[in-house]
C-alpha cells in the first residue's frame, strides 16, 4: 500500500511538476523544491522523535542514497520531463523496477519467487502498454522539446540512479530506521549538494523572472506530494518489503497517471492504454497473493 501511494505521489507530482521545470530547468527547480521538503521534514522529523533510530552509519549511507536516488535521479528526470512531457517520461522511468529487482538479487540477495518475477515482468509490460497504445495527444504537456532519444537517454540515467538509491537505503529501512527522520537526512543532503552546485564557478544559484508566485507555488505542492509524501511511502515500503517489489508497484505512476491526464487534457486514452493498465493490475494482484 505505501508503494502504490507512492506511485499515486509521483503522477501527480509529475503533472504538478512540468509547468515549473519549464519556466524554471531541471537544477533550479530540483533545488527549490528540496529546499522547502527538506525545512519542513527535519521539522516533522524533530517533533516526532524518529532521530533516534540513525546512528552515524545510517545517516552517511542514507545521504549516499539521496545523492544517488535524487541529485542523480532527480536532475535526470526533470531534465527529460521538460523535453518528453509526463506521459512518456513517467514510462521510461518505469525500468527502475526491473533494475531495482536486479541490484536487489545481486547485491542484496532478495530472491524473488515465480509468480512474484511473474507479476514484475506484468507490471513492466502493463505499463508500457499503457503508453504505446495509446492515442496521440496534441497537447501541450505531450509536446517533445528537442531531442527524443537524448531525452529517453536521459530518462534511464535518472531510472538507474532511482534504482541504486533505493538499494543502498534497503538495509538501513530494515533495520528499524524512522521513516520520516531518513527521508529528512536523504532530502537535506540533496538540498546542500545542489546549493553547492549552485556556488559552483559558471553556475546559478538564482531562480530567474521565471519564479512567479505561481510557479512558487506549484514547486512547494509537488514537493510536498512527490518527494514529502511520495519518498517517505517508498521509505516505508522499503522498510517491510522486496527492494524489486516495491520499486515495481512505485513504478505504477504510468497508469495512475492516463486518468488524471484524461481530466487535465479532456483527451480521453485509447482502449490500448486501458488494455496496458489491465495487465498492471494483473501483475499487482500476482504480487499481493504471491
Amino acid at each position: 500500500m505505501a508503494a502504490l501511494g507512492a506511485a499515486l505521489c509521483w503522477a501527480a507530482g509529475g503533472l504538478i511538476a512540468i509547468g515549473p521545470v519549464r519556466a524554471l530547468g531541471s537544477v533550479a527547480f530540483n533545488r527549490l523544491r528540496l529546499t522547502i521538503v527538506a525545512s519542513g521534514l527535519l521539522v516533522a522529523a524533530s517533533l516526532l522523535g524518529g532521530w533516534h533510530t540513525l546512528d552515524t552509519g545510517a545517516v552517511l549511507t542514507l545521504a549516499l542514497s539521496g545523492l544517488t536516488g535524487i541529485v542523480l535521479g532527480d536532475l535526470a528526470l526533470f531534465w527529460s520531463l521538460g523535453r518528453l512531457g509526463p506521459r512518456r517520461n513517467v514510462v521510461v522511468y518505469a525500468a527502475n523496477a526491473p533494475l531495482t529487482a536486479l541490484l536487489g538479487w545481486i547485491v542484496l540477495g532478495e530472491a524473488l519467487g515465480t509468480w512474484t518475477t511473474l507479476g514484475i515482468l506484468l507490471v513492466t509490460a502493463g505499463v508500457m502498454m499503457a503508453v504505446a497504445l495509446r492515442s496521440g495527444s496534441t497537447h501541450s504537456l505531450e509536446a517533445v522539446q528537442g531531442s527524443l532519444l537524448a531525452g529517453v537517454a536521459v530518462c534511464l540515467v535518472a531510472a538507474c540512479g532511482q534504482a541504486i538509491g533505493s538499494v543502498i537505503a534497503k538495509p538501513v529501512m530494515a533495520a528499524g530506521a524512522d521513516p520520516v527522520a531518513s527521508a529528512a537526512v536523504r532530502v537535506t543532503a540533496a538540498a546542500l549538494t545542489l546549493t553547492v552546485i549552485g556556488l559552483l564557478p559558471g553556475q546559478k544559484l538564482g531562480f530567474g523572472p521565471g519564479l512567479t508566485p505561481r510557479i512558487a507555488l506549484l514547486v512547494a505542492g509537488n514537493g510536498f506530494i512527490g518527494v514529502g509524501l511520495g519518498m517517505t511511502l517508498l521509505l516505508v515500503g522499503l522498510a517491510h518489503g522486496n527492494a524489486g517489489v516495491v520499486a515495481t508497484l512505485s513504478a505504477l505512476s504510468p497508469v495512475l497517471i492516463l486518468p488524471m491526464l484524461w481530466m487535465l487534457t479532456g483527451q480521453r486514452p485509447g482502449l490500448g492504454a486501458w488494455a496496458g493498465a489491465a495487465v498492471a493490475v494483473a501483475g499487482v494482484a500476482l504480487i499481493a497473493n504471491r
